[in-house]
């Protein structure tokens, strides 16, 4: 899927987009984000966060938080 996609204009459109992806520049500019954990496989499965990425990154203390914080450069809290 490319830019042809037309993710933008199904949002712009008013239609709720929902996209499964581990990929940091894809999370990086969600609007909101649900992170499951707090492990992979039988570890996992429960909500351990949602809210913005930068939510996420500020007051993340999952694997997916560490990971969009390095990512992005961040530092908790900040």
């Amino acid at each position: 899927m490319g830019s042809e996609w037309g993710r933008g204009r199904l949002v712009d459109d008013g239609n709720t987009v929902i996209v499964v992806e581990h990929h940091q520049a894809v999370m990086a500019h969600a609007d909101r984000i649900t992170d499951l954990g707090p492990g992979a496989g039988d570890d996992g499965g429960r909500v351990v966060f949602t809210g913005t990425p930068r939510g996420l990154v500020e007051n993340g203390t999952s694997p997916t938080a560490r990971h969009l914080r390095e990512y992005l450069g961040a530092t908790p809290g900040h």
